[in-house]
């Protein structure tokens, strides 16, 4: 029809996404509906993507966790994309930066031997455990990005963290306008590992 602009949505191939990382893309204390993998899918199929986000995070999880579960999680499945953050229940209780490093650094080999494209989500530690701790835990995420040549959103907490208003009243988990923003930040990654 002459003068309307009609753009038609086009749908992309199935994939499967699946959120790898503890309570804070978990949906801790939240209604399913606003857990980030619902947030997630339902915003990616809105546009045109014929996705599936399946939340495979454990409130509670370590780096030691996750590395522990992860072939268990994935044998059998065909998982396209995983995001991966872990790392921040570490750093709450203190454990050696080294570790965290080479936990991570497994987790990151074994899905690129298994050839699943990453999305690394990184976490800035607080100072409570002083600046050379900070530091060291800082440095582990961009460093292995960079190592991998995953795509890499630097915090998963951007524009979230110690705000009030998009938090729980815990002041640690995102609320339901905290997951949308999460949920925002990393689509924007995303949707350039779907087009690939």
């Amino acid at each position: 029809m002459i003068g309307v602009n009609f753009i038609p949505v086009k749908v992309y191939c199935n994939q499967e996404i699946v959120l790898f990382g503890d309570s804070l893309m978990s949906g801790y204390g939240l209604d399913e509906e606003f857990h980030l993998s619902s947030v997630l899918e339902r915003s990616l199929k809105v546009k045109g993507f014929n996705v599936k986000v399946i939340n495979a995070s454990v409130s509670g999880d370590t780096t030691s966790g996750g590395l522990n579960r992860l072939n268990w999680l994935l044998e059998g499945k065909d998982v396209d994309i995983v995001i991966l953050c872990l790392g921040a229940n570490d750093m709450l209780r203190g454990i050696d930066p080294s570790l965290v490093r080479q936990n991570l650094e497994k987790i990151l080999e074994i899905l690129t031997e298994k050839n699943i494209t990453v999305l690394f989500a990184g976490m800035i530690s607080q100072e409570a455990f002083g600046k050379k701790y900070k530091k060291e835990f800082d440095k582990i995420y961009p460093d292995l990005a960079e190592k991998f040549r995953v795509s890499f959103l630097p915090f998963l907490l951007d524009g979230v963290a110690l705000n009030p208003e998009l938090n729980l009243k815990d002041g640690k988990h995102p609320n339901p306008r905290g997951v949308h923003l999460i949920s925002k930040n990393l689509e924007e990654k995303l949707i350039k590992l779907l087009f690939n």
